[in-house]
């Protein structure tokens, strides 16, 4: 045993020594059909050599200038880039080095915002159950998952949560999909209301929920009365797409496809493709200009801001998006990995539901599908199923307190943008010998 504090410390893992396309390989030369891209990271694939050189490039420059006194080449250009493309309204980006420190800078630039234009009661922050913003005090108090949060209740703020959209547990037999869109955005309206519109600040939730709930995406026409909701009261609309951004969906920012647009997006983990540490909060031009009249200002940093290395990466990962059409691919493979879930899984006795977007993909497990009642959390099912198939050489991302925190149990599968279709069907053929063996 060596001297690193892992994840678990009842676990040994297999050393990462190599990485090919789609795959990993371990110190034994097995190989792993990296289904899930890590955590929804790995969005080129492993050892894509544009990426490596942009960064080798970099580092032949300059590897580090503090922000406190320098900007860098790639930042400017980075920055540049995404605003471009970014959605409307959306002017300035502030770089970090992940996605906690994504939305701990959202929470704390929306106080800020409302301090600099005279609202300083405004200081409320509504989120989400079942979200996932990360595990930063302020980012795990807007997090809405119960399991995540419980050990650390009394170090966090007081962040309201709604009912999240989750059409497969809480749309009514009677409901159409649109009607329970509109119900459930509704509970933001019931929440400000209650809180009093004049103490709120903003709302804070996932395009498509992540790691917690399993590739959930909203009912039709959700976000545009959510926005409607924080116009209405001057809230701050905070899209976390930390995961199911920078193209992961089959649009480069999740929202695109709801016709929102926020202001402030956080986004993470595919910007760097998991060749550099980096994320970024894009911010409205109101929003900075307000910083910009007022102390001029932003109270908030870290050492690694704005990283050339890591800016650097992160030009080279959008470049190589937009410029090898990777986004309209992903739509495209994304729906022939749908079609292979349902042809293989749509009938399986314990899968409740099969969802997502793009290469963004949940399927929910149950124990019963007429009642969709869930496996006991005893069974450790997510578990098990992780096991066996890593076995058989499958990466792949299940997790437990699906429905909760505590009871349910998805799968999450986010394969890079480059999966090609033989390797669809053998995602598909392992996570079917990993369910059969698990449950």
């Amino acid at each position: 045993m060596g001297h690193v504090f892992p994840r678990h410390t009842r676990q040994i893992l297999p050393v990462a020594v190599g990485g090919e396309g789609c795959y990993l390989i371990d110190h034994t030369g097995k190989r792993y059909l990296d289904g899930s891209g890590g955590a929804a990271v790995s969005c080129l694939g492993h050892g894509d050599k544009e990426i490596i050189d942009a960064i080798k490039a970099q580092l032949d420059k300059v590897a580090f200038a503090h922000t406190g006194f320098l900007t860098s080449e790639p930042a400017e250009a980075l920055a540049d880039l995404l605003v471009e493309h970014a959605p409307e309204g959306i002017d300035r980006v502030y770089f970090v080095s992940g996605g906690s420190e994504a939305t701990e800078a959202a929470i704390k630039l929306a106080r800020q915002y409302f301090v600099e234009r005279g609202e300083p009661n405004r200081g409320r922050l509504i989120a989400r159950k079942q979200s996932y913003h990360g595990n930063t005090i302020g980012a795990l108090s807007a997090g809405g998952n119960a399991w995540r949060r419980e050990q650390f209740g009394p170090l966090l703020l007081d962040v309201s949560h709604i009912e999240p959209c989750y059409e497969y547990r809480n749309r009514r037999d009677q409901e159409s999909a649109e009607e329970y869109g509109l119900r459930a955005a509704n509970a933001l309206e019931e929440e400000i209301l209650r809180l009093g519109p004049e103490t709120v600040m903003a709302f804070m939730a996932e395009p498509v929920v992540g790691a917690t709930a399993g590739a959930v995406p909203p009912a039709p026409g959700y976000f545009k009365r959510i926005r409607e909701i924080c116009d209405k009261y001057g809230v701050l609309l905070i899209l976390d797409e930390v995961m199911c951004g920078m193209g992961r969906t089959g649009t480069l920012f999740a929202c695109e496809q709801d016709g929102v647009a926020p202001d402030i997006v956080c986004i993470a983990k595919g910007l760097g493709a998991g060749y550099q540490p980096v994320g970024a909060m894009l911010c409205s031009a109101e929003i900075y200009d307000a910083i910009a009249a007022g102390s001029g200002f932003f109270q908030h940093g870290h050492t690694y801001i704005g990283h050339p290395a890591a800016t650097a990466a992160g030009l080279a990962v959008v470049h190589a998006m937009l410029d090898r059409g990777l986004i309209p691919r992903v739509a495209e493979q994304g729906e022939k990995l749908h079609q292979r879930l349902m042809d293989r899984f749509s009938q399986h006795p314990h899968v409740g539901e099969l969802r997502g977007r793009g290469l963004f993909r949940g399927i929910e497990l149950v124990e019963d599908r007429d009642t969709k009642a869930p496996f006991d959390p005893s069974m450790g099912v997510a578990a098990k199923i992780k096991k066996a198939a890593f076995d058989v050489g499958l990466i792949c991302y299940p997790m437990s307190g699906t429905i909760d925190g505590r009871t349910g149990d998805h799968i999450l599968l986010a394969p890079p943008f480059i999966i090609e279709d033989a390797q669809l069907d053998e995602l598909t053929d392992k996570l079917d010998t990993a369910l059969s063996a698990a449950i």
